[in-house]
């Protein structure tokens, strides 16, 4: 038996009912969507998609335990074919509870095809209820006819004051910890270094309270950082420290640093990481951090992306670091990613704006009638083939999301949209 010392805080704080568990109110919250389903004991399989420490692993043991069925739990990082069909197996064998079962897998993404597709038949015939945790995009990394049978839902970070709450109810509720006169003086350092994560936070909070040889402990941002820099640190594609890493590379690159990004190109790869998750980060990157300033370099990264899914590892290394100096050498702009991010809260705010209606489709006389179509000018007919009529909904008129970088090419932009709009989007 473990005591309570060799439990890890993180463990010991594990909500173990709806009512205890932090977040997610989209899903959990009165009369939402998985409260529901549990609460009406009808729990479809399903993925559970958010960054680590978000309380995906938790979710699921609550699923189970407040459904009353039984809960089978793998790793896809340490279990394959065999683990899944032992697990299916001993369900068939239980009779009554067939098709009550629960089968959690975590890191359901690091499972191959012919893994995944070892899960098919029995989340068919109803045999289990899967419930997959993933902290990568479920329509990337989850073959189409699993995910086809599956609800995805999308668990969120947390926000500061839920960390607060976090670390707040563990030195409340903890035996451990309320043998000690804790107090948290600054914050700053702490969400730093969680990133977010609960699991980290915890694990942050009790190392400072073990670390500490006064009473009371006092958590401020120079002692997280002094004790958070002298513990070891290395990659661990199964643990926190990957995301950090990861995180450093797309950062170098938007640095316009090659060494940094090689450098730490070398650390993942050298820890075992997946060459896929790498190119896809890189598509990313390609997109928010390079966008219209060289168009090419999207055109580099999608190719990057076939070619180590053509060839693999070690050979794949190679496009990958010429794709990483590429995209670090190349110029920035986030014109295109800031862009969008505006128009979708612009939409979000403003709603469903009417179309023009020069600009609405008429296939029939009755449209024709309501005006559907009356005015709307055909470009290629315009002098240089730009009418400059209206294009967005009346009440936006003149709105610009997309304003050009300071680069050269993205400056040709600029210089072509003054010619057509003259002042009209002010850029």
């Amino acid at each position: 038996m473990f005591s309570m010392h060799e439990v890890p805080l993180a463990e010991r704080m594990r909500p173990r009912t709806l009512e205890d568990y932090l977040g997610q109110g989209h899903l959990v919250g009165e009369d939402q969507v998985l409260r529901r389903s549990v609460e009406g004991g009808n729990v479809p399989s399903m993925i559970l998609w958010g960054p680590p420490g978000v309380g995906k692993t938790t979710l699921a043991k609550i699923i189970a335990s407040q459904s009353n069925r039984p809960f089978h739990e793998l790793s896809a990082v340490q279990s394959g074919v065999k683990e899944v069909r032992e697990v299916i197996a001993s369900v068939k064998r239980s009779g009554m509870f067939a098709g009550r079962a629960i089968l959690f897998i975590d890191e359901i993404h690091r499972f191959s095809k012919s893994q995944q597709d070892s899960l098919l038949g029995a989340v068919e015939q109803g045999l289990v209820t899967l419930i997959g945790a993933t902290t990568e995009n479920p329509s990337f990394e989850v073959i189409p006819a699993l995910i086809s049978r599956c609800q995805v839902y999308v668990l969120q970070s947390f926000e500061e004051s839920q960390l607060k709450q976090i670390v707040s109810r563990a030195i409340a509720e903890d035996e451990v910890l309320r043998l000690h006169t804790i107090e948290v003086k600054e914050w700053e350092a702490l969400f730093r270094a969680s990133s977010g994560d609960a699991r980290r936070l915890l694990n942050a909070v009790e190392l400072l309270v073990g670390l500490s040889t006064e009473d009371p402990v006092v958590i401020d941002n120079e002692s997280v950082k002094a004790a958070l820099q002298s513990t070891t640190v290395r990659f661990d594609k199964k643990g926190d420290t990957h995301y950090d890493i990861a995180s450093a590379l797309i950062k170098s690159i938007r640095g316009s640093d090659p060494n940094a990004a090689v450098y730490y190109l070398a650390r993942m790869l050298a820890g075992g990481e997946d060459p896929k998750f790498i190119a896809r980060r890189l598509v990313i990157s390609a997109a928010e951090d390079i966008g219209l300033a060289n168009p090419t370099a999207l055109v580099m990264a999608n190719e990057t992306f076939a070619a180590v899914e053509r060839i693999g590892l070690p050979e794949g290394r190679i496009p990958l670091s010429q794709c990483v100096i590429y995209l670090a050498t190349s110029p920035k702009s986030n014109a295109a990613y800031t862009a969008i991010n505006q128009a979708m809260q612009f939409v979000h705010q403003t709603g469903d704006l009417p179309v023009p209606l020069h600009l609405r489709n008429a296939p029939n006389q009755f449209m024709k009638d309501q005006g559907f179509g009356k005015g709307y000018q055909y470009d290629h007919d315009a002098n240089q083939g730009v009418s400059g009529q209206e294009f967005l909904p009346d009440e936006i008129a003149g709105t610009a999301f997309y304003v050009p970088g300071n680069n050269p090419k993205e400056a040709n932009i600029r210089k072509a949209m003054q010619a057509i709009w003259k002042e009209k989007y002010g850029f």
